[in-house]
């Protein structure tokens, strides 16, 4: 089983002045729940190397058990250091794509040609495509194969308005990902904040927010199995 998770290169928060990237927790705990069942996971990004790290991600109230074991893993450090560069992988290599959120994929991987032409290409094979919180929002130009947006008429989910005015950002996003599901066609569902909610509608597996990360790779494992 061959996993790809792609990873922000952009580590500016807008206009602010601060840092920004992936969240941890998203990288982390799909990292392991892959991993444990015995995956062979290649990590990417548009740039290459090592990917912003989002720093409120690891701070002491963003810890989990999954994100204090990435970070004391040499192996899987070492990985994050040397992201492969997006631009040199390809979908007939990987049985699946993971794309981890934070607020840094709003900016880069939305707009990426070559991350919105990777996920047509997993569908297009019939290969699961999962994204969780800010993630699902790259999704925004991915067309299916008819040419109509990828998210229309099927069931998604991602990071709520509410959320993000939780955190103070609803004003410094490009975009937020709740309209822009809603703005492209998608059926946008949501649980309670800051609870795990994931939807999964034919290829597509999406993640409400970082709780979420880790139902929703394992969802991408069911899949996967049933796909056999």
């Amino acid at each position: 089983m061959k996993v790809l998770m792609v990873l922000t290169s952009h580590d500016r928060l807008g206009e602010t002045g601060k840092k920004t990237g992936f969240w941890l927790e998203e990288l982390a705990a799909p990292y392991y729940a892959f991993k444990d069942a015995g995956a062979d996971i290649t990590l990417a990004s548009p740039a290459g190397g090592r990917p912003p790290l989002d720093p409120k991600s690891s701070e002491p109230d963003a810890q989990t058990d999954d994100t204090r074991r990435f970070e004391s893993d040499d192996a899987a450090m070492k990985q994050l250091g040397g992201t492969v560069k997006l631009a040199d992988v390809k979908a007939a290599d990987f049985d699946t794509v993971f794309y981890p959120g934070g607020h840094g994929p709003l900016w880069d991987l939305a707009e990426d040609k070559t991350s919105i032409a990777l996920i047509e290409s997993f569908i297009a094979a019939d290969k699961p495509v999962a994204l969780v919180c800010h993630a699902p929002g790259v999704l925004r130009h991915v067309k299916a194969q008819d040419g109509r947006p990828l998210v229309e008429g099927k069931r998604v989910t991602g990071f709520t308005n509410t959320e993000e005015e939780g955190v103070g950002l609803t004003d410094v996003v490009p975009f937020l990902v709740e309209e822009e599901l809603k703005a492209k066609g998608g059926d946008y569902s949501s649980g309670p904040d800051w609870g795990p909610y994931v939807l999964e509608d034919g290829l597509l597996i999406t993640g409400q927010n970082p709780a979420s990360s880790a139902p929703a790779a394992k969802a991408l494992l069911k899949a996967l199995e049933a796909a056999g």
